[in-house]
């Protein structure tokens, strides 16, 4: 499933619970979900359509804050991040 806008980004983070993902799944997407409900902001809407520039602005922003991760955490957040864009990218 292409996920196209934030309106449905924002409902398969919120179904995840419900289809029992990992406890690492569940802390990766809501801190990702952090980062792009603010560069949402700077880009549109919350129902906008994911488009290349939202994701890179996402990325930028995580990068510059890896330091408030362990190692462990970065880790996880940068592979379910790069999963999660092979979903959205437009």
């Amino acid at each position: 499933m292409k996920i196209k806008n934030l309106t449905d980004l924002y409902q398969y983070f919120d179904q995840l619970a419900e289809q029992d993902a990992t406890s690492d799944d569940l802390f990766a997407s809501s801190y990702i979900r952090g980062f792009i409900s603010l560069s949402a902001s700077e880009f549109g809407d919350e129902s906008q359509e994911i488009s290349s520039a939202l994701i890179e602005h996402v990325s930028a922003s995580m990068h510059a804050s890896k330091k408030e991760l362990s190692p462990d955490d970065r880790q996880i957040v940068k592979e379910y991040w790069q999963t999660l864009v092979s979903k959205i990218a437009p």
